[in-house]
């Protein structure tokens, strides 16, 4: 298991599907909250497109989209500011932590408080920001297609790369290209299951001590649970086998 994808893979599988599937909805409402400061017409806001790509894709109520963009057009302003955190996990592992918040204070602690409780420590900005590439990241699950279908429908849309596992097939794609090879892939083979930009290691570190892994996927866990969080990116390699031992 490397990084991002895989570790909210097992997260999902092991976690409350509704538990889940509430806090999706809260992350993605606050993404529209800053995305439709960027105008409410979709097809002139990349960004507002890609959260209502993300929003259909985890079926959320019409309503609740509706909501965000009246108020925007309305004038209401949310105090939301995007905040990113960099810092270590136990055995140097490099972290990422993206948040929208109201409150920078609040969020400042939680997530310092998180990394302090399972040996992690806090860095400046950019301390680790520079071992990662921004990249969008596309998810379909393993039954859309077979590898080797997949691979030459996401090159032909211009895509970067593919990884595929047992799980699912991830389309990496550059920044540039991300709103349109998602709306091709979209066209091609219906609603991802993540469509989002993250940030992509460009080297993973493996984890092979049961317990320094057990401090890295609560850490992981722990931040993922904060209410202000939007995503966590790490640079840690840690086999399925261990994540199933270990008592998150």
């Amino acid at each position: 298991m490397a990084g991002h994808s895989k570790f909210k893979n097992i997260m999902h599988r092991k976690g409350a599907q509704d538990a889940r599937r509430a806090k999706k909805f809260a992350r993605l409402t606050k993404e529209l909250q800053v995305a439709v400061r960027g105008g409410t017409d979709p097809s002139s806001n990349p960004r507002l497109r890609s959260a209502l790509s993300a929003c259909r894709a985890v079926n959320m109520p019409k309503d609740n989209i509706e909501k965000v963009i009246k108020k925007a057009e309305s004038g209401e302003n949310l105090n939301l500011e995007e905040i990113r955190y960099e810092g270590y996990a136990p055995g140097g592992i490099a972290l990422i932590v993206d948040a929208v918040t109201d409150n920078r204070n609040r969020t400042a602690s939680e997530v310092r408080s998180s990394f302090t409780k399972y040996g992690g420590n806090l860095g400046e900005t950019g301390s680790v920001s520079f071992m990662f590439n921004n990249v969008g990241h596309i998810l379909y699950q393993k039954d859309i297609k077979n590898d080797d279908e997949i691979l030459e429908i996401a090159i032909e849309v211009g895509a970067d790369d593919v990884i595929s596992d047992e799980i699912s097939h991830e389309i990496i794609t550059s920044l540039n290209e991300f709103n349109n090879v998602r709306d091709k892939l979209e066209n091609l083979l219906g609603s991802p299951e993540q469509a989002e930009i993250i940030w992509q290691p460009e080297n993973y570190i493996k984890v092979d001590d049961e317990k320094r892994a057990a401090s890295i996927l609560k850490l992981l866990d722990t931040l993922d649970n904060c209410e202000d969080v939007q995503g966590v990116y790490g640079n840690f390699d840690i086999s399925e086998e261990i994540i199933n031992k270990v008592n998150i």
